[in-house]
């Protein structure tokens, strides 16, 4: 069980990739505070990741719970479809709060929780978008890089600590669900040949599954991942290697 007695908080957890990054912290021996903008089964606290006062109240819920947090997954986030000329700065702002701003917050807001963990991890779902860039996707790209280099610098900082703290990204490609299909949606071609066109782009040819992102969520959360810091896991199906 490699995450027996740990607790992880996941947020965005009524989603495809939250719910499956929950239940494999649970197939493994993990606690999980699940928290998420929207009601849902298995949802312990409604949460506004882009609010300040909401972390607050999520910390004192996991304090009052368990005393303590092991494990911080930033999962909640949106996509945007837009170039430079298209996206307006409103849409803009939104992405960067959602994506970046939620993130900052969180790591900030859990410090002091994580710092009572003997192996406390941070993992901050970024995407392959953060690795790579798109005419496409001017927002999304801009958001999902500085989570890269922000879970870099918290990394930096954590790893200075005893215990230390470790933290890093980790970039899937397109994964099965309702959000690839809106960004598919917010394309405006038809489905089936956006769907063919981006499945095309992935060299084992195929979007990842949610369970296999939860999988790797699993493995930085845990004593696997020790030595592993600052670094950028990458579970794209080859999508960046060329």
């Amino acid at each position: 069980m490699l995450l027996d007695h740990s607790v992880v908080l996941v947020t965005g957890a009524a989603g495809a990739l939250g719910s499956a990054v929950a239940k494999a912290v649970k197939a493994h021996g993990g606690t999980v505070v699940a928290t998420d903008l929207r009601d849902a089964d298995g949802i312990d606290m409604r949460h506004d990741v882009t609010s300040e006062t909401d972390w607050h109240n999520v910390m004192r819920l996991v304090e009052k719970m368990h005393g303590r947090l092991d494990g911080l997954v930033n999962n909640a986030g949106i996509v945007h479809v837009g170039t430079i000329e298209s996206t307006p700065f409103a849409d803009w702002r939104k992405v960067m709060n959602v994506n970046v701003d939620s993130v900052f917050l969180g790591c900030q807001s859990a410090w002091s929780l994580l710092r009572r963990s003997a192996a406390a991890s941070i993992v901050n779902i970024s995407s392959v978008s953060g690795i790579v860039g798109s005419a496409s996707f001017v927002a999304y790209n801009a958001s999902k890089g500085a989570v890269r280099l922000m879970s870099k610098s918290i990394a930096l900082h954590g790893a200075q600590l005893s215990p230390p703290v470790r933290c890093n990204s980790l970039h899937p490609c397109l994964i099965e669900g309702p959000l690839a299909d809106g960004l598919m949606q917010q394309g405006g071609d038809d489905l089936a040949d956006q769907r063919a066109r981006f499945t095309a782009s992935i060299p084992m040819g195929r979007f990842a599954q949610p369970q296999e992102i939860g999988n790797s969520v699993v493995y930085l959360l845990s004593d696997l991942s020790s030595m592993v810091t600052g670094s950028e896991l990458i579970c794209d199906g080859g999508y960046t290697a060329r």
